[in-house]
């Protein structure tokens, strides 16, 4: 009876620590500096007419307002999980908040595209590290029966920041002018900086790693991601490697991806720990997290092309336009993460996948005359399918890793999501580009001067310009030219939908292939 009394104890399943309010408020403080970070990225980009005019800069020049904020972004995420190690969670997210926010504040008062470009790389670099740092701490300090909380918290701001970006970039720009899509951050990043440094207490920093800090693994990291950044940015509107300047980043990219491999298997500390990914959820969850990329990034990407160049919409009115996925994402959050923790992820993931699936497929029927209203069900269908992906991805990746590797693996996990998104704008862009150039040439060969209806066609639009003065015979020609490059991008959107759902499908149909999460490792400790 003694002995039974005696081992009832440690048979028993130890109770989980109470949520901690102070690590909750920190936490969601952190998540705002995310939100923050992330958001930034697409800001702007519903605004570079307005910032090109502003600073005078030229065609060529203003898109680099947003490459070197994405490249330098790209370079910090994994080299984040490093320098919290040495630095502590603590003063890791506060010199990110601040520094980012000093960067916006420096955004705002260029006077020249030169200076823009320098301030928008450091902005990306130095706020990078937030987003990973949070996702470390969401599944570090919290036990695993919070993840239901916490889980879609950052599942939404992740998903919802760059969706609404273009969104707030237009308003911001429309109502005030192109400065505060910068100085909106100043605010909230010094309550960020400011809060964290007060209530941040989740590890200490280890000042020893400096020791063997691994400056040349560093070194040929930032040359491999910037130069397959760059090159994934500007190959598909300069011809791949008939351009000078992407061919010698690819040189320069290849031959510092052997070099950073060489240390990464080499080095004593090095720079990333690829190890993480021998862990199959983890690698299984970071392919998910790429795909995901691609629907995050390559849709929020298209309905606003096609809105702006079929369509003729506003920024204002694109923004307004495709908020509604930001809707549906703020419903989905609290019913995907309650279902988080009672379904199969897998089976949460292959329903997400599906339904970006039956979104893409819809719009595969676009006309030049869509609108808000034939585009809401791919909308809401994307807003849902985010939220049903995102989290249950999450908990596959990180949910079963050890605390120790947490770090790492989420500037790796995070970073896959952002490749994705600039592996699938490349491929998008060139496909759509490809396909803009067949179906043109198809067209092209259909409208002749032997061809009955374009004749009747280009007669009726000579009548229309007939009492607007006397070349109406040229106006028309150019109109039905217009005609035919519109409809010829139309079909090009139609093919590059189809291609992402037969990804997508792919994707759903592969989650059985992913093996299910065992148990979940603890948290909640420091």
């Amino acid at each position: 009876m003694a002995a039974t009394a005696a081992l009832a104890p440690s048979s028993a399943v130890p109770a989980e620590p109470p949520l901690d309010r102070r690590r909750m408020v920190a936490f969601i403080c952190m998540v705002f500096g995310m939100f923050m970070a992330i958001l930034d990225i697409q800001i702007v980009s519903a605004s570079l007419n307005e910032i090109q005019a502003g600073l005078s800069a030229s065609g060529d020049e203003i898109p680099w307002v947003q490459t070197s904020y994405l490249i330098a972004e790209v370079i910090s995420i994994p080299l984040s999980g490093t320098l919290s190690r040495v630095l502590s969670t603590r003063w890791m997210f506060v010199i990110s908040a601040g520094g980012f926010t000093a960067m916006s504040v420096m955004c705002a008062t260029s006077s020249s595209i030169n200076e823009m470009i320098v301030w928008r790389a450091l902005q990306g670099f130095i706020g990078g590290g937030m987003i990973p740092t949070v996702f470390a701490s969401a599944f570090t300090i919290f036990p695993p029966s919070k993840r239901g909380i916490v889980s879609p918290m950052i599942g939404l701001v992740a998903t919802l920041a760059p969706t609404i970006g273009p969104t707030v970039g237009g308003y911001l720009t429309d109502l005030l002018s192109w400065h505060w899509l910068f100085l909106i951050n100043v605010v909230p990043g010094i309550f960020v900086t400011v809060s964290t440094w007060v209530l941040v207490d989740f590890d200490k920093p280890n000042l020893d790693l400096f020791k063997s800090f691994d400056w040349f693994g560093l070194a040929f990291m930032g040359g491999m991601l910037g130069s397959l950044e760059y090159v994934l940015e500007e190959g598909p509107n300069h011809d791949w490697m008939q351009d000078e300047a992407v061919a010698a980043c690819a040189v320069v990219g290849a031959v510092s991806g052997i070099g950073f491999f060489w240390r990464v298997f080499t080095a004593r500390q090095p720079i990333v720990d690829l190890r993480a990914f021998s862990d199959r959820n983890f690698a299984t969850g970071c392919v998910g997290s790429f795909v995901l990329g691609i629907g995050l990034y390559g849709l929020t990407y298209l309905y606003p092309v096609y809105l702006a160049r079929v369509r003729g919409y506003s920024a204002l009115q694109i923004g307004e336009t495709m908020f509604v996925s930001g809707l549906c994402m703020f419903a989905t959050a609290p019913i995907a993460g309650r279902l988080s923790g009672k379904v199969d992820p897998r089976i949460l993931m292959a329903m997400g996948f599906a339904g970006f699936a039956a979104g893409t497929w819809i719009v595969t029927g676009l006309t030049k005359d869509w609108d808000f209203w034939e585009l809401l069900w791919p909308q809401v269908l994307r807003g849902c399918s985010l939220m049903l992906c995102m989290i249950p991805i999450n908990n596959i990746a990180l949910g079963t890793l050890p605390p120790a590797r947490m770090k790492n693996a989420s500037g790796l996990y995070n970073l896959t999501r952002n490749l994705g998104g600039a592996v699938g704008l490349a491929l998008i862009n060139t496909l759509m580009n490809d396909r803009w150039d067949l179906h043109l040439a198809r067209l092209h060969e259909r409208f002749t001067w032997a061809n009955a209806v374009a004749l009747e066609r280009l007669d009726a639009m000579r009548r229309q310009f007939e009492p607007f003065g006397s070349d109406a015979e040229r106006m028309a020609l150019k109109a039905m030219g217009n005609t035919v490059r519109t409809q010829g991008l139309v079909m090009s959107f139609e093919d590059v939908f189809l291609v992402l759902t037969g990804l997508f499908l792919l994707m759903a149909l592969a989650t059985p292939l992913i093996r299910r999460p065992g148990a979940v490792a603890g948290g909640g400790g420091h």
